[in-house]
């Protein structure tokens, strides 16, 4: 043991803390030497905050270039946009990189509904993705059908032939007590960091038989035996009743079968806001008959059935380190009733003022800081997935780039500020985060929880052992509001959350590109 120089007192202090760092183990003891980079944080911040083109590059990808669904020449042309200004600042190899196929392109171009009688107003709704058009407009009587069991389809067979057919029964609106947007308390925080409480043995609360357990409606009309029916039927269009209220409208995953093959049936159909959809249905009940009229125009495109992400670079500059990766991205694709900015012009905006940011400030990072903004995620996490089996690890093994990745940051939970990090069960990089959020800490920024998140693109990298990592968003308005609704636009956008966001994600990535080592990796099963 080496001695300890200094006065007794002072030495068993400092054999005790000794004692208490060895006790610790590595992770602590490795967040007390990680290095932070204060004063480049200090200049990242000041751009992020004070000279930031975020909402600029918010409104070209909302206004002009919004919607963007996968495979629709609205993503096309907001793909080609993006890599013009990845270049524009200097980001080297910005490119399209193929993956697919995907599938057929789908595209609203047109689409004007309103009741004629008894009494004439106009709808709030949305066309479902995927769906057949109208082919002009299209007028005819509504009508309500009552399918309580399986046999009671037969009785409308051969009667629906250019009606607007109604299903579902309207559902209570509640009055909006609370508000729609929030952020997250300090006590929430504080639940989320704390460690998760263990499932009781023999599975999940609320298993086979429990509570809440959903039951299959005897007719449903959108699953494909349902647009096979209407298909058949001739239908004017299929009205559903929207999620949401206020007016919002709510979409749905769309026509999955159309959106794969031309031969599957399809069929118009509509999401009407919850208010038009229960007035139409009331009327109806009270044997008023209701004309409507809508004019719908759907696009395909097959002309390509491949998809493409969006990628660029930053090159490394240390030579030992130049060849290993730091990746940061979310997703490009949006869903077609708004715009896509909270889901997520968001995530893809912050990450092109990140390498903006860097690019701007003149920084070299030591290893290769690369953006990738993905595609086919609404559809299942496609983009990303399909780039790990290129890049990373396929069906025959791990590939050698798979050794060259630090770890991935991912951005995908709408305008809302950052407040912490998902760990995804990675213990080993907490002091870490910790160490990198200290700049960050008096403005809000003070979470970890090693809890896991789900639904989005870190999702392809944490599944073959890459780090990939969600950041902790305020919800804002996301699940109440704009969360794949007609809402989803650039109004509702929260400039500040913007500024922060990226300052943030600029940090992130700049300290993992200069770290010595990569970051920890966890064990995959």
């Amino acid at each position: 043991m080496q001695r300890i120089a200094g006065s007794p007192r002072r030495s068993f202090l400092t054999v005790l803390i000794a004692l208490a760092a060895l006790a610790a183990g590595p992770a602590t003891r490795a967040g007390a030497q990680e290095s932070v980079d204060a004063a480049t944080i200090e200049r990242i911040k000041a751009e992020a905050m004070e000279r930031s083109q975020a909402m600029t590059v918010m409104s070209w990808l909302t206004d002009v270039h919004g919607p963007r669904l996968t495979g629709s020449p609205g993503l096309d042309k907001a793909s080609a946009w993006t890599v013009g200004k990845l270049k524009e600042w200097g980001l080297a190899s910005a490119r399209l990189e193929r993956w697919g196929p995907f599938g057929r392109g789908w595209t609203n171009e047109r689409f004007v509904f309103h009741a004629v009688s008894p009494v004439a107003f106009p709808i709030v709704a949305a066309p479902r993705a995927w769906s057949l058009g109208t082919n002009g407009p299209v007028r005819g009587d509504a009508v309500i059908m009552r399918i309580e069991k399986p046999e009671d389809l037969a009785q409308y067979k051969g009667k629906l032939r250019g009606k607007f057919v109604l299903v579902t029964p309207p559902r209570e609106v509640n009055a909006l007590f609370a508000a729609p947007a929030t952020r997250f308390t300090d006590e929430q925080l504080a639940q989320m960091a704390a460690p998760p409480a263990q499932p009781p043995a023999g599975g999940r609360p609320g298993g086979p038989g429990g509570p809440g357990q959903f039951q299959q409606p005897a007719f449903s009309p959108s699953a494909a035996s349902g647009i096979s029916f209407f298909a058949d039927e001739g239908v004017a269009a299929v009205l559903l009743p929207a999620r949401g209220d206020g007016g919002t409208v709510f979409t749905d995953n769309g026509n999955a079968g159309a959106r794969q093959s031309a031969t599957v049936p399809n069929a118009p159909y509509v999401h009407v806001s919850i208010e038009h959809y229960g007035r139409l249905w009331r009327t109806l009940e009270k044997g008023v008959p209701v004309a409507l009229e809508l004019d719908m125009r759907n696009s395909f495109t097959d002309a390509d059935p491949y998809e493409y992400n969006v990628v660029a670079e930053i090159p490394g500059t240390d030579p030992k380190l130049k060849d290993e990766i730091v990746m940061l991205g979310a997703h490009f694709d949006s869903w077609h009733a708004g715009t896509g900015a909270t889901d997520n012009a968001a995530g893809s905006v912050v990450m092109l003022e990140a390498v903006r940011i860097i690019q701007a400030l003149g920084l070299k990072p030591k290893r290769t800081i690369r953006i990738a903004l993905w595609t086919g995620e609404e559809q299942g996490l496609l983009g990303s997935r399909a780039y790990m089996q290129q890049q990373f690890r396929d069906s025959t093994g791990v590939k050698p780039a798979h050794e060259k990745v630090s770890g991935y940051f991912n951005l995908d939970n709408g305008t809302g500020k950052i407040r912490g990090v998902y760990l995804q069960g990675n213990e080993g990089v907490r002091p870490i985060f910790d160490a990198w959020m200290g700049p960050f800490k008096a403005m809000g920024m003070n979470t970890l929880t090693i809890r896991n998140t789900g639904g989005t693109d870190h999702l392809a990298f944490d599944a073959i052992g890459i780090p990939g990592f969600q950041f902790i968003q305020d919800p804002v308005e996301y699940g109440t509001r704009t969360h794949h609704s007609s809402q989803d636009v650039y109004e509702r956008i929260q400039e500040a959350d913007m500024k922060f966001n990226s300052a943030v994600l600029a940090t992130f990535v700049w300290q993992a590109a200069q770290r010595a080592e990569k970051l920890p990796r966890k064990v995959v099963q």
